[in-house]
């Protein structure tokens, strides 16, 4: 049972919810249903959202493949703590008038260390196997 991915899943998701959910508040403003009609912050949105479930997937299988793999649960906790630090920075980022670029370097910065990492120990996890 994936029960460390599955509480990190769960908390990224009401993350994902509250971006849907500025969207839809967005679009129900500028009335626009399809695109951003050149709204700045309908885009901002839009992309805040889309960002967030380009990068999330990925995070996340890689995440249940160390725990399915029986890395040690607090490595696992650590690196899924960082896949959400770095994805709620960057969503943050996105949510203020004027994107805020340190906490979206931030988040992008944590994104990208947690994926590196655990694909990394994935592999040499997979190479220790053979010794």
């Amino acid at each position: 049972m994936l029960q460390i991915t599955s509480i990190y899943a769960s908390l990224l998701a009401f993350i994902y919810i509250k971006l849907s959910i500025n969207i839809i508040e967005l679009r129900r403003t500028h009335k626009v249903s399809l695109g951003h009609k050149n709204h700045k912050d309908l885009e901002q949105a839009i992309r805040a959202q889309g960002n967030f479930i380009e990068y999330v997937p990925l995070g996340l299988i890689l995440l249940s493949c160390l725990e399915l793999n029986k890395i040690h649960p607090i490595i696992v906790c650590l690196l899924g703590g960082l896949l959400l630090v770095g994805r709620f920075l960057h969503a943050k980022s996105f949510t203020m008038p004027t994107i805020d670029k340190a906490k979206r370097i931030q988040g992008m910065k944590c994104t990208f260390w947690s994926i590196r990492l655990m694909a990394a120990m994935l592999i040499f996890s997979f190479l220790i196997s053979f010794i």
